[in-house]
């Protein structure tokens, strides 16, 4: 386990007040407060928020554009071809633009990007290919925002384009200040842009397709379709901000709250389909099962196959092909997994043996590795070592790769920074894509370091713990109310809870691979309750026979067990 700095946030509020006027335990109050939800406006939104405090979406720079473009093309019955990506958001949003086009009449069919063949977003072959087959109207999701001379060249085809995206904008220094580079449009969709009014900026690429098919919606009038499109999609707005990992805070909480109760009741032939293929029931589906089984199988498709496959899934009607579609899905993804785990290996075997432990930021190259596993592996090598890592794979022209970062380092911005080392990149603060020439892979690890402004503390685990609460206050009542909290997720975690002096009076390995630790936990106060621990449990085992007393942070539930209910810890970490 890496070295760990354990926080006990200390924010301020009248708990007791708010506890009182929504009738909520003060912990909980406590607990939404460090959640950083302040006035009773902002927690009335944060516990009950719907529908109705979602934004308007001609809030958004250049939405009224884009809806007068797409109108018209459905009015003049031009071909409109979207352009998606192949990952979990990029094939939501393909999937909605879809769906509420088509709805509205539109003569529309989509374009999904091949990983290998043709790399992220759209790309000179595909605007060739849709000018060849008499598309008029381009319009992207999930990428374009950095399409410069692909759109460039759209244009001169005489082909319109909308792009909706939700990439940072790349900006170059002028004499008069930064300027952002934008992509030739009729309508460039993407709250990020510095000028856009829009109140919330951490949107995903389907929140962002959904806001223009909302948008649409509302310009023709169809309030009948509230219940019968809108709704349902929904639950691929949620799918897609979970499986991007957008922070769920402000409108993109609402929107998974929303899209979650509308998948819970879903009557989508494929959804369910993959939901079952995975032994999982419709109704208890949440953010867990969506970030870590349902959108590893979706994004598998394009990371080892082809998107159009999970597309095909979505859009199937007939419920034994959806079967066997989801049954394929689910085995390309155990292939994934299988070769992300050889793959993570050798990355750590290079990084040991290459003399690069100390470097602040790792860029490791890996020839032979399936590109499409570089972002996973790149997130394992961070999460093993606390520091940003770039996995590096041999591509057409050179090597390309993926990038994931830790707090307070904005892995767009360095790449930024060094983008006279790369062809293309692109992405988030805490994510990228990129490609260069391999004879620069050496001076992009050098500049990196150089720049990256880190020091060892950054690389510290912080483990934030909301507060220190003996096991007398572990009450039904207060786990029920915890769910008030729900969807948990990046920006909104789940409450995390601390106690120390805490003696183990009995203790026990579980599992197959005694990967769990079953766990009889005394505190300080005497109160006495079980516990499980799934998180390095034999190490914990082994703390145990040396250690009367451990200091853990937990998480409380109801464990459901042959009928009957009881309090329990989920023991998170420990020292």
């Amino acid at each position: 386990m890496r070295e760990q700095k354990w926080v006990v946030m200390a924010k301020g509020a009248d708990f007791h007040g708010i506890a009182r006027r929504f009738s909520i335990d003060p912990i909980v109050a406590r607990l939404i407060r460090n959640r950083d939800v302040v006035g009773d406006e902002a927690i009335q939104k944060y516990l009950y928020g719907g529908r109705t405090d979602l934004y308007d979406p001609f809030l958004m720079k250049d939405m009224d554009k884009a809806v007068a473009t797409v109108a018209e093309a459905i009015a003049g019955k031009k071909r409109i071809r979207i352009i998606g990506d192949y990952d979990i958001d990029g094939i939501c949003a393909t999937y909605i633009l879809s769906v509420g086009l088509k709805t509205l009449g539109a003569k529309v069919d989509y374009a999904i990007p091949d990983r290998i063949k043709d790399g992220y977003g759209i790309n000179e072959s595909l605007v060739a290919d849709a000018h060849a087959a008499g598309v008029e109207v381009l319009l992207t999701c999930d990428n374009g925002i950095a399409a410069i001379a692909p759109l460039e060249t759209a244009a001169r085809f005489g082909m319109t384009v909308v792009v909706t995206d939700h990439h940072e904008v790349r900006s170059e220094q002028t004499k008069d200040g930064l300027r952002e580079i934008l992509p030739r449009a009729s309508a460039v969709v993407n709250p990020k842009q510095r000028d856009c009014q829009y109140p919330f900026k951490g949107l995903c690429g389907a929140a962002v397709a959904y806001k223009l098919v909302e948008a649409l919606f509302l310009h023709y009038r169809r309030t009948d379709a509230q219940d019968t499109i809108l709704n349902p999609l929904l639950a691929f707005c949620a799918i897609a901000t979970v499986g991007d990992v957008m922070e769920l805070v402000d409108e993109n909480r609402i929107l998974v709250k929303l899209g979650l109760s509308c998948l819970h009741c879903t009557e989508h032939v494929g959804l369910r389909a993959l939901i079952q293929a995975n032994k999982l029931s419709v109704a208890e589906v949440d953010t867990y099962h969506i970030g870590f089984i349902i959108g590893p199988c979706l994004n598998a498709t394009g990371r080892l196959d082809t998107a159009k496959r999970a597309m095909r899934l979505l859009e199937c009607g007939q419920e034994q092909e959806a079967v066997q579609i989801a049954a394929e899905l689910v085995e390309l993804n155990a292939s994934r997994k299988e070769m992300t785990e050889q793959e993570t290996m050798r990355a750590v075997s290079c990084l040991e043996e290459s003399g690069c432990l100390s470097d602040s930021v790792y860029v490791i190259y890996l020839p032979g590795c399936h590109e499409s596993l570089a972002g996973i592996i790149a997130g394992r090598i961070r999460e093993r070592y606390g520091k940003p890592a770039i996995v590096l794979t041999d591509a057409r022209d050179g090597v390309k790769g993926s990038g994931r970062s830790i707090e307070g380092y904005s892995m767009f911005e360095k790449l930024q920074e060094c983008s006279d080392l790369l062809r293309e990149f692109g992405g988030h603060p805490m994510a990228a894509g990129l490609s260069l020439p391999k004879d620069n892979i050496l001076e992009l690890r050098k500049q990196l370091n150089a720049r990256s402004g880190l020091c060892e503390a950054d690389f510290v685990d912080k483990v934030r713990i909301d507060l220190q609460m003996p096991f007398s206050s572990v009450r039904r009542e207060l786990i029920s109310q915890l769910d008030m909290l729900r969807p948990f997720g990046k920006g909104n975690e789940k409450p995390l809870f601390a106690e120390k002096n805490v003696r183990v009076i009995g203790a026990e390995l579980l599992g197959k691979h005694q990967n769990v630790l079953r766990m009889r936990l005394q505190g300080p106060d005497g109160v006495i309750l079980p516990a499980v621990c799934f998180r390095e449990a034999q190490i914990l085992f082994a703390l145990i026979q040396k250690k009367k007393e451990l200091m853990i942070t937990y998480y409380p539930q109801i464990n459901q067990f042959r009928g009957q209910t009881t309090v329990q810890l989920v023991v998170v970490n420990y020292m």
